[in-house]
């Protein structure tokens, strides 16, 4: 049989295998059924069946993939997590804290119930909570010789299916529960197809408006809707703050569908009409990292009155958004401004953009803070009650990330990272740590899965449900949050962004947004360390 040995020899070899397993698995990923998928945690799926079968991939695979993916998640968190610690983010934090301690405890109380070990448990606490920098820093908890990190990758592969459904079905099926339509809520003709941000071209027909300044017109007090552009001849050049309104002036708006439809009655009627901007000198793309603008509104830094510019979209995280007069800037936005040439410069300089950062990857920096990482989580440290601890290879590096993506800059070491390549090496990373945490834990998954079966199923379903159920009633009865902020921050708060996509799919409100990314960094935090409290429990 030439053709098996050929094949057994070519699963035989670890690099071959390895790469075999991140594209099958990737690829296994992306296969999506009713808006659910695995994404990268289908490398993990394959690689717990080729561990089954006694297949190997080369020993420093998880080592080097722990590293990067949580140095980058620490660089992409960083940015958010402190800054939203001292300011109206306080209330979605206390919810990350709150979901975060009750799945612990519901962790803890399955564990004793079913008699789980605490190694097992662990990965049924990362998994039911999607977070992989909380499997990350549990494994390395564990003794590499002993069952612990097989167990514990098993725990994660049985709770993950329920963490990602569960949540996506319980941000679905709450607005039908409480019988609330969050499309109408804004917008009752919502079209499914819009993009999250759209432009119009309008014609100004309101008599009540000639005469009257443009930025003070009304349309400021809109929550995401922006006049960018004004007509002087043929051409729509940037706004200035002394424009004013007259019959047949066209106007360049931008922001959403529902808000565009009011502005649009108000002002006039929308045109077909082609005029002519120069997008490409008056328009340009900034990251925010000021601490001049860093946690103040768009009307605080009132950009077109002080500085002659207009913000017209926000990217944070994976979503963009139009920005309004309440839009808060943080720390890592990268921010759409519109304005003359020679305004454009002095307000990117306000901003502390710098140029070569939005596209380039400093690799001197990057091997530096992956460096001082493995120092950091090296340095023995003490707690009240307990020997001396280290943060590890998860830990260390997830800490000189945060402190580095939120100060953008220490020294001569530069903390941004380029969202393209962040992301790039983020799920890079994360892909090999599954790779081979997967071939570990395949090998005696099917032992475990016939000892205990249904009660690590069980439990696996607690350890979502719970927190989910009681991360609604904190939201509404104590920390008052309205049905959009509650979503957004469940979904941060369980760190489930296909949960959010759910949520951005059906309104247009930039709020569930905005919550997530509050919420979401302190729950990613907060998930490490207790992840690693349960697999350590004696």
């Amino acid at each position: 049989m030439p053709e098996a040995n050929f094949v057994e020899q070519t699963l035989g070899n670890p690099y071959l295998l390895l790469f075999l397993l991140l594209g099958s698995g990737m690829a296994l990923g992306k296969i999506t059924i009713k808006g659910i998928n695995l994404g990268t945690s289908g490398v993990l799926f394959l690689a717990l069946a080729a561990g089954h079968f006694g297949y190997e991939v080369p020993g420093s695979t998880g080592t080097i993939g722990l590293l990067l993916f949580a140095y980058c998640v620490g660089v992409g968190a960083g940015n958010r997590f402190f800054s939203s610690l001292k300011r109206e983010g306080v209330a979605l934090l206390k919810l990350s804290v709150i979901v975060v301690l009750i799945g612990t405890a519901t962790t803890f109380i399955t564990a004793w119930v079913f008699g789980i070990p605490f190694d097992l448990a662990g990965g049924l606490f990362a998994g039911a909570m999607t977070s992989t920098p909380a499997l990350a820093a549990a494994t390395e908890a564990l003794s590499s010789t002993g069952p612990g990190q097989s167990n514990l990758v098993v725990g994660y592969g049985i709770a993950y299916p329920f963490g990602v459904i569960a949540v996506v079905l319980f941000v679905q099926l709450l607005p039908r529960f409480l019988k609330v339509d969050l499309g109408s809520i804004q917008d009752e003709t919502k079209d499914e197809n819009d993009d999250i941000v759209r432009t119009a071209l309008v014609e100004v027909k309101n008599p009540n408006l000639v005469g009257k300044s443009i930025s003070g017109s009304g349309l400021e007090s809109f929550e995401s809707c922006t006049v960018s552009r004004v007509q002087r001849g043929s051409q729509l050049v940037p706004l200035s703050f002394e424009d004013t309104f007259s019959i047949g002036q066209k106007l360049y708006l931008v922001g959403r569908n529902s808000e565009m439809k009011i502005a649009i009655d108000y002002l006039g009627q929308e045109c077909e009409e082609a005029v002519a901007r120069d997008a490409e000198n008056e328009r340009r793309l900034l990251l925010v990292t000021s601490k001049n603008v860093v946690g103040r509104t768009l009307r605080e830094i009132a950009p077109l009155r002080e500085h002659g510019v207009i913000v017209t979209r926000i990217r944070r995280l994976d979503y963009e958004f139009a920005a309004g007069g309440n839009t808060r800037l943080e720390n890592g936005d990268q921010i759409t401004v519109v304005g003359p040439r020679e305004k454009l410069q002095p307000f990117s300089d306000h901003v502390g953009h710098r140029p070569q950062s939005l596209g380039e990857t400093d690799l001197i920096s990057l091997s530096i803070g992956l460096a001082l990482g493995i120092l950091f989580g090296m340095i023995p440290f003490a707690l009240p009650g307990s020997g001396a601890i280290t943060l590890g290879l998860a830990g260390g590096p997830l800490l000189v990330g945060l402190i580095l993506g939120h100060f953008g800059k220490v020294g001569r070491i530069t903390g941004y990272i380029p969202r393209p390549t962040r992301l790039l090496l983020q799920e890079f990373g994360l892909a090999l740590f599954l790779a081979s945490a997967g071939i570990k834990g395949g090998a005696n998954i099917v032992e475990t899965l016939t000892t205990r079966g249904w009660t690590l199923l069980a439990a696996g379903a607690l350890i979502v449900l719970i927190p989910l159920c009681v991360s609604y009633f904190v939201c509404r009865k104590f920390l008052k949050m309205n049905i959009f902020q509650t979503l957004g921050g469940t979904c941060g708060a369980m760190t489930s962004t296909p949960a959010l996509g759910v949520i951005s799919s059906k309104t247009e409100s930039p709020v569930p947004v905005i919550s997530y990314a509050t919420a979401y960094p302190a729950a990613l935090i907060l998930m490490t360390i207790f992840a690693k409290l349960i697999v350590s429990t004696p």
